[in-house]
């Protein structure tokens, strides 16, 4: 069981808070076993939008497979301090017990009050960008990107973002496959481009509506670390071989086999960003030594 835990602040953006709320209730109608909690410091909190809330006050204790996400509130400037002490003492501990925390939009400012940013990269709102980089100089504010990882702290810039960074999440812990699926279900296709070394290939490469090409992608999605051949691929949709090569470049910009490389290559690198050797990351998803995998992330800068 994961726990994906909603800190419930005052004016809270109600689309910061459904928009990943979705993605993992979505996880969860297709098998996976999330719980969500939705806490505050007060019963009922009041939205930005005017729609109230209720938030538990009892907050549990987490483990580290669990989530703390914090979605943003309105406000022209980071000058309120939404969180007690108390609060970001609480969010400050799950990440020293080796939890992930994540904000959506101003929600960076609680853990940059939590210190949780100094050190590492992130971001927020383009609005607000700027007033973070002051507020902690100690912080590298990445700008114009969708949402940043850094040692399990995971920042987004507000607002629709937050589903682009509750789908990575979703897929760094259970695979490209299954994000796409909760991506399909929830009509999100077409998704945005942030930091490509962020962004998952297989949300980038969804921007169509080639109903082929999306069932190629699928299967690719849920097989990529196994041998996957072209004959194979084309009988599965019932085209040829050299239909489904021009179908999915029409679609992607990629042929299959580049498509399939690159979740390879992504999935090697969330491993190796874990603590796994080049070596075990390129067995881990399908490379037959480390060779390749050393040539593709030299390809691409990594």
């Amino acid at each position: 069981m994961t726990r994906v835990a909603f800190v419930l602040l005052p004016r809270l953006h109600l689309l910061d808070l459904a928009g990943p709320a979705q993605v993992f209730s979505t996880a969860r109608d297709l098998g996976l076993d999330y719980v969500l909690a939705y806490l505050g410091e007060r019963a009922t909190v009041e939205t930005a939008q005017g729609v109230p809330v209720t938030a538990e006050r009892d907050w549990p204790d987490l483990s580290a497979g669990d989530l703390v996400v914090v979605p943003g509130w309105r406000s022209p400037r980071l000058t309120a301090a939404p969180l007690s002490a108390a609060g970001l003492a609480w969010v400050r501990a799950h990440h020293e017990r080796g939890g992930t925390v994540a904000s959506v939009c101003s929600g960076a400012d609680a853990l940059g009050r939590a210190g949780l940013l100094d050190g590492r990269r992130c971001t927020t709102h383009h609005e607000l960008q700027d007033e973070l980089a002051e507020r902690y100089p100690a912080a590298t504010v990445v700008r114009d990107v969708l949402f940043v990882v850094d040692d399990r702290v995971v920042t987004s810039a507000g607002i629709a973002s937050g589903i682009d960074l509750a789908l990575h999440l979703v897929a760094a812990r259970h695979g490209p496959a299954v994000a796409a699926r909760v991506a399909r279900s929830m009509v999100v296709y077409a998704r945005r481009n942030g930091d490509e070394q962020q962004a998952s290939a297989m949300l980038r490469h969804r921007s169509h509506v080639n109903d082929t090409v999306h069932r190629l992608q699928d299967l690719i999605d849920a097989r990529f670390a196994g041998p996957l051949k072209l004959a194979e691929l084309a009988a599965a949709v019932g085209c040829s071989e050299r239909t489904v090569t021009r179908l999915f470049t029409r679609a992607t910009g990629l042929t299959p086999l580049r498509y399939q490389q690159m979740l390879r290559l992504e999935r090697a690198e969330h491993l190796i960003g874990h603590g796994s050797t080049v070596e075990a990351a390129a067995r881990a998803v399908g490379f037959e030594d480390a060779r390749m995998l050393r040539r593709l992330r030299a390809r691409t800068g990594r």
